[in-house]
């Protein structure tokens, strides 16, 4: 008797497919088409506010929002989908089949700072193009730029400790789980448990093991020798199986043994418990040995609030694996974040619904810095304003124009320089964990202006 047939996997490219929309996106093309609205279109992509105990963002994603962008493609079988569905006429499904993106980005370099109302990206394109787009875009640079705002409270909770991402298993995807790796990393992790993420953007990988490795074994000191000369340069080793000060004791007590066989031992990871006497017993149980360059590394639960409270106390922890409360960010699992019509066919336009208004316009961000390179000021203006200061620096940068990456696009690795140099100029008041004190823009005149001139127009 055969086996009964896989039914097929339908799963989109989610790097590439324009099915990977809104329903309202597609119906929108339709109508444009039909009314002939494929004139320039100016949208650009903003957080309204910031959640209460958020003092910045980190802007993240934007690699993969650019390579959505220039990749967004209907397969013959997705377009031969959609017209089985009988939804759409055959003017909408030929445009779709024909799909590519010709129009402008300007972004904020990832790994900026960046504050309510101000722009992380902006796409200038027909109105149909630009529209179909808007989906895809809020997803990739929401979730990176929400992750890798949540990493960075923990960099700073923690600044002398090594974060490592813990947080593919706990992720709700495995694409979450991937880029949540690579937005942590960005915000300053060492690197990601995830090797998926090690191979798609060189981020160091690192691990250790499971408590099941150790309950294979009849005995626990077996467990640990086995594991030594399997993997002699992975010796981080889990010591909450059974008993904490026990598993510590027969470890030092192996450590003599590996060491003449050329295995040394380079940490121990706490897991469960109280994570800061647990820390310090086993702290005293190694030095005891003369074991003071074995590293304690803790895991379990942690967020920023548990890491601060380990530093205030004295934990001797040199590193941290983040896992749930990083990749979903718990306290903020969303955010306030749009994509809206700023100008279309060369008229600013706006909404004025209560507490979703926004400034019309295409704009632009300037930063000012303090003399000891902190930041001090942000301004926003209309898009052709001048600076407002001698020293004042354009944050919106071009990415691409009529459908062509302006220059190569980023990698991780160079921002997350950037994020670092931007969190040591961070206010101490934006960077506090419980009542931060976000930057909040300065409105220029001619903007308000603007804004008062297309209210007038509208009402």
């Amino acid at each position: 008797m055969s086996a009964p047939d896989v039914m097929p996997d339908l799963a989109p490219d989610y790097a590439s497919s324009l099915l990977v929309t809104d329903l309202y996106q597609l119906n929108m093309v339709e109508a444009y088409l039909a009314d002939g609205l494929t004139g320039e279109a100016i949208f650009e992509v903003f957080v309204r506010t910031l959640a209460p105990k958020r003092g910045f963002l980190l802007a993240a994603g934007l690699e993969q929002a650019v390579r959505y962008a220039l990749n967004a493609r209907m397969s013959e079988a997705e377009a031969a989908w959609l017209t089985e569905t009988g939804r759409f006429s055959q003017r909408c499904l030929d445009y779709l089949r024909d799909f590519r993106f010709t129009g402008h980005i300007d972004a904020l370099p990832e790994g900026t700072l960046c504050f309510a109302e101000e722009p992380l990206l902006r796409i200038t394109a027909p109105l149909p193009e630009a529209q179909l787009l808007e989906t895809r875009l809020l997803n990739l640079l929401q979730y990176q730029t929400m992750v890798a705002s949540k990493a960075a409270r923990m960099r700073l909770a923690a600044p002398s400790a090594d974060l490592v991402d813990f947080g593919l298993r706990r992720a709700h995807s495995g694409e979450a789980g991937v880029l949540a790796a690579r937005a942590a990393y960005l915000a300053g992790f060492l690197g990601t448990a995830t090797v998926a993420a090690g191979r798609a953007y060189g981020l160091p990988l690192l691990g250790t093991m499971a408590h099941a490795y150790i309950q294979a074994h009849e005995d626990e000191r077996a467990a640990f020798a086995s594991f030594a000369r399997a993997r002699p340069d992975q010796t981080v080793f889990l010591l909450d199986t059974y008993d904490i000060p026990r598993a510590a004791e027969r470890l030092t007590a192996l450590a003599p043994e590996l060491a003449a066989e050329g295995i040394s031992l380079r940490g121990v990871r706490l897991d469960s418990g109280d994570l800061t006497a647990e820390a310090k017993r086993v702290r005293a149980i190694l030095d005891g040995a003369r074991l003071q360059d074995v590293r304690i590394f803790a895991s379990g639960g942690l967020d920023e609030s548990t890491l601060q409270g380990f530093v205030k106390a004295g934990a001797p922890i040199a590193a941290y694996g983040l896992g749930t409360a990083l990749v979903t960010a718990d306290d903020m699992p969303s955010l306030d974040i749009t994509y809206k019509l700023k100008s279309y066919d060369g008229r600013p336009t706006r909404k004025l619904s209560s507490n979703k208004s926004y400034w019309p316009g295409p704009v632009q961000i300037w930063r000012e810095r303090n003399a000891e390179g902190r930041l001090h000021a942000d301004h926003l203006t209309c898009a052709d304003e001048a600076a407002p200061s001698p020293k004042a620096e354009a944050l919106l940068q071009p990415i691409v124009r009529e459908g062509r990456l302006c220059a190569p696009l980023e990698d991780v690795h160079t921002a997350r320089t950037r994020a670092a140099e931007a969190l040591a100029s961070l206010p101490t008041s934006a960077a506090s964990l419980e009542a931060p004190e976000p930057l909040t823009a300065h409105v220029s005149p001619a903007l308000r202006a603007l804004a008062a001139e297309v209210d007038r127009r509208l009402g």
